[in-house]
Parts: C-alpha cells; structure tokens; sequence
C-alpha cells in the first residue's frame, strides 16, 4: 500500500543504510530536521519567522511532509531526523488514538531517525515499544484503525528508528533502543547518535520510567564518539532532546542565536564534548535558533533547534571531504512551514489519512462543554500564577472536595499545553464555546486525580520545592534540584507569600500560607489533591510521595468537563492567590 524504506537494524547498536554510487572531492549532504512535534498533525496556528515579519498559517503533517520532500528532492544524499518529543502531549487527533496517526503519518513524510525525548516516556517503555514494533494497543478500542483510514493493520509501528543511548534498561545495562545508526552517502559513513536529557525522569510520571537509567549526556556522547572514531568514522552529528532559548525580547529571529546559549543546558553539555563531534541537532525547550557553540576545545560547532509542532524544519547542508571522510563545511537555516506559500502543495496522501482520522475523531471534538465570558490565559502574574491554572486547580478541588475532602489543589504549569489558553469568542464553528477538544488541547496527559493528606510543615516544604536550587528533603542521592522555578497553579482559598531575593529553601514566609483566610499549622493536617504526575514527585516535588490516606479521583480532563457543566459560563479569576514579599501584586 505504502513503500517501505530499505532499513537494517543490528540489535541495539546501528543502523546501516546502502551506499549511494562514490563521489570525487566533495560530497554534499543534507539533513532535514525538526523537534518537538507532539503530534501536531493539524495546524497549531500561526507562526512568524522575526519580529518584522507577518504571523503566518504555519506546520500542519500535510504541509510539513510537502516541505520535507522539496528540500529531499534538491539532494539526494538526505536524511530526515527528528530530535525528540514527536509524540506525547498530543491534540486530540492523534492522542485519542494512542498517537498511531503520528507515527503513520511520519513513516509517510519519510522519517528516517527519532531520538527519543522526554515525553516518549509518557506512557511508559512498552507503550514506546509498541510505537516501533507495532501491535495494537490493549487500553481501548481506539487502535488499530488501519482498515478505516487505509493504512496496514494492525498498526504497523515505526519504520523509522528510535535512538536512546543513554536510556538503559536498569537490569542489563543496554539501551532500550539503537543508541546511534551510521548512514552512507557516497562510500562516507555518518553516525547520528541520539538520547534525551539525563532528567528525564524528574519530567515524567514515574512508573512511566520505572525500570529504566538515564546517563549524563556529554559522557556518553563522548564515550560514543570515540568508539565511532574507532571505527573509522570521521563525521558525527548528535540528536539530543536538550536545548536553549536566544535571549532578549521575543519573537526572536528564528535564524539568529542572540546570546549564543549562555548558561542554557545545551551550551553546557556541548562545552563538553569531544572535537569529534561535528554537529548538534537540538530540541525540548520549543525554541528556534542556529547557533555555534564552542566545544571542549573551544572549537565552536553548530547547533540547531526548530521550535515545535512541526512549524518549522531546519534544512542542513553538510560538505564532507571524500577523502578525509570529515566534515569540511555547515550550513543550516530554519524555514517556516509556511501554509499559504503557492509554491507549495500539501501531501495528498497524508492530508487524506489525516482527514480520515479526523472524522472518526469528530463526534468527540466537537462535543460543546461549556463558555467562557472572557479570555482564560496563560499569562502569568508576578507571583507566577496565570487564570487557566487557576481555573484547572478549581476544577480538580471541586471534583475532589466531597470524594475525598480536599481543601485545595495543585496543578503543574508544564501540565497545561496547547495554545494555553480558553478563548470567549471560540472557534467560528463554535464561538463562544468550549468544546471537548479545546480542553483535551489543554489537559491531553490523562492523568488521574489523586487526593492525600500533608501537615501544614510538608505544605511549606512543597512551596519550598518549587524553587530553584532547593532540595529540601530530595530523597537521598539527589542534590541538583530545579533548574528554574517551578511554580504550582492553586486553587481559590489557597493563598501565600514568596521572596524572590529569599535564600535557597527559604523563600516562603510560612505565616502567609493560608487557607480560607485562616494560617496553616506546622501539625495541622490538609487534604490535598494533584495529578498523578505530581503525586508519584513528578517535577521534583517530592513532597506529594510522603502524602498519607491517598484516595483515587477521577481524570484531569473529566474534572475540567464537569466544572465546565456545572459553570456553564466561567470567568476568570480576578484574585491573586499568590503574592510576593514584598508584596508587588495589588
């Protein structure tokens, strides 16, 4: 029905793909890249490539595997990557059917490489199994749609490869998949060595890495490079889910690197890598940039990230000397996926397996949920709330306040995705409206609900927890601690104070924690209630695991659904729940 690509996959360790006839001089390559997709099938919306430029109709599989395939067809020495995150935190489309419609939808684009990132761990190691082997799903009956959109079923699973080298199975020490794959172009052997970031399990539920290590990045990079070098291998290009942001006021040109990276993770594993490293290929942080960051040697090397959901794709052109067999030359510019471009067809054959999709999806998506009288955003308060993180911690508090007595609810920031945002005036075929897929968009993870007890000296320790640097009372071996803020969404009646100038672990004055206007205990006990994400110390706040009397709730996305029936028109919150010292906020 479909081609399949020519693919041999030694156990665990390369791939190799055929040699194209031997060139004289120089061989050019090109890699076509992207990152952070999070099975944006559909478009996500609008996009601009600088400040100066319009806001343009960008991404969309239809639109994304027509540009891939253009700049495919100027070289065909070419190999498509992807730097982690393709699934996972999904729109609807593709989540409702366990994310199968991505990966068939890139075995169609012709994805050749994925290293895994964070969010392939979502549902654990044998649901990330099951995306490359096939097989269907055993959750529900939304798998294996093959014989109603027209692809092989049962689902076919990933003819492209996964790459994880520092993700070990904890028993045997070997990685869960291929930890890099060797490419040949013209009698030139390239390696793509792909992992994800090392704390990865501080970002996912979990059971969903139960079982599994994850290793420094840089040492094994580097361990890796010098078994390539080995090999006779002279040129290695890295695909890691780890990345930066270009300082200064946004939008950034997303062809510029303003501030070079500084002091962004990706700078410092790359500031550590061996000189045999040529190229990286970066991802995780949504960001758009092309830099040159100096390695171990200080020799500055490439790196590359192309924001997310399939907005953009970084074309990358590589001049390798046929005899040295190494890199002599790099080139790379991120292109918008620009829908509105005339010289530019979408995929027929992908927008009809999307289109067919997307109509056994519709009974659901459309299904009206409730109104807004007013925009609920994203937009954070200096304390470091926002109103749709707000209105979420109400919606799990009142779907937990009977079954499980909660006196209030946290919710992750990272837990909310999509436009983060609900808007009043809705979608034309819905304005004014909140539909099932506009809060799936928002809530895609299916947590469940869980509601446990915490004294009021554990409440302090979990505010504590949110900030940089604090690992006040981490379980033992860990001591690095947030990178950034982490700060938790709360639900009404739930107040307190924080000093950003406050020393590490000290932040929060613990007079001001409150609820209902009355001043917690340090051995008063409170019914909390947060995702299963956070309850099993998702993010690092490893305070909801020491939680006693656990009770069961329902899914996040149910809780949303059922304030949204019981508030058929939601404003948003006008209070400010959490203050700083001194205080700023009115």
């Amino acid at each position: 029905m479909f081609p399949r690509r020519a693919l041999l996959v030694p156990v665990f360790v390369l791939i190799l793909v055929f040699d194209s006839p031997a060139l004289a001089g120089t061989i050019s390559v090109k890699i076509i890249a992207f990152n952070d997709f999070h099975g944006n099938l559909q478009s996500p919306g609008k996009f601009r490539v600088n400040a100066d430029s319009p806001e343009l109709p960008s991404g969309g599989i239809d639109f994304l595997s027509a540009y891939v395939s253009s700049l495919a067809a100027q070289n065909p020495n070419h190999v498509v990557v992807s730097a982690g995150d393709l699934i996972g935190a999904s729109p609807l489309v593709s989540a409702l059917f366990h994310d199968e419609p991505t990966i068939e939808a890139m075995n169609r684009l012709g994805l050749d490489l994925n290293a895994v990132g964070n969010h392939e761990f979502d549902k654990g190691r044998a649901e990330l199994q099951r995306m490359q082997s096939g097989g269907c799903s055993t959750k529900d009956q939304n798998t294996c749609k093959g014989g109603q959109v027209g692809t092989p079923a049962p689902f076919e699973g990933a003819r492209f490869q996964f790459l994880a080298a520092n993700v070990l199975d904890a028993a045997t020490g070997r990685p869960i998949f291929p930890a890099y794959a060797i490419k040949s172009f013209s009698g030139v052997r390239i390696a793509f060595i792909g992992l994800t970031l090392r704390a990865t399990p501080t970002m996912v539920t979990p059971t969903g890495v139960a079982g599994l290590r994850f290793t420094d990045e840089a040492e094994t990079i580097n361990t890796l490079a010098r078994d390539l070098r080995g090999q006779g291998i002279e040129s290695v290009v890295i695909l890691i889910h780890q990345g930066g942001e270009q300082t200064g006021a946004p939008p950034p040109d997303i062809n510029a690197c303003s501030g070079g990276l500084e002091g962004s993770p990706i700078q410092s594993i790359v500031s550590r890598l061996d000189d045999a490293v040529d190229l990286v290929v970066s991802g995780h942080t949504h960001q758009a940039y092309i830099c040159r960051v100096a390695n171990s040697v200080g020799r500055r090397i490439p790196v590359t990230s192309a924001s997310s959901y399939g907005r953009l794709v970084t074309d990358i052109d590589l001049t390798i000397d046929a005899d040295t067999k190494r890199i002599a030359a790099i080139t790379a510019r991120n292109i918008l996926v620009d829908r509105t471009n005339p010289k530019i067809m979408p995929d027929a054959l992908i927008e009809k397996l999307l289109s067919r999709y997307d109509a056994l999806a519709a009974p659901l998506k459309s299904h009206v949920i409730g109104r807004v009288t007013a925009d609920v955003t994203f937009t954070l308060s200096p304390g470091g709330e926002a109103p749709i993180g707000d209105l979420i911690a109400d919606a799990q508090l009142e779907a937990t306040r009977d079954s499980g007595h909660a006196v209030v609810a946290f919710m992750n920031r990272g837990g909310i995705r999509g436009p983060r945002a609900f808007y009043a005036a809705g979608a034309p075929s819905h304005p004014g409206t909140i539909t099932y897929d506009d809060i799936f968009t928002v809530q895609p993870f299916g947590n469940s609900l869980v509601t446990m007890t915490l004294t009021g000296t554990q409440l302090h320790t979990l505010l504590e927890q949110q900030f940089k640097g604090c690992t006040l009372d981490f379980p033992a071996g860990n001591t690095t601690g947030h990178t950034f803020d982490q700060i938790l969404q709360i639900s009404s009646g739930f107040t307190y104070s924080w000093n950003p100038a406050g020393p590490v672990c000290a932040k929060v004055d613990p007079a001001s924690i409150k609820i209902n206007g009355v001043a917690i205990t340090p051995e008063g006990k409170y019914r909390v209630t947060a995702n299963s994400f956070l309850a099993d110390g998702g993010d690092q706040l490893y305070e909801f695991t020491r939680g006693t009397d656990r009770v069961g709730g329902p899914q996040d996305i149910d809780a949303l659904a059922a304030y949204f029936a019981a508030h058929p028109a939601v404003a948003p919150s006008p209070s400010a729940r959490i203050r700083l010292t001194p205080q700023t906020n009115p």
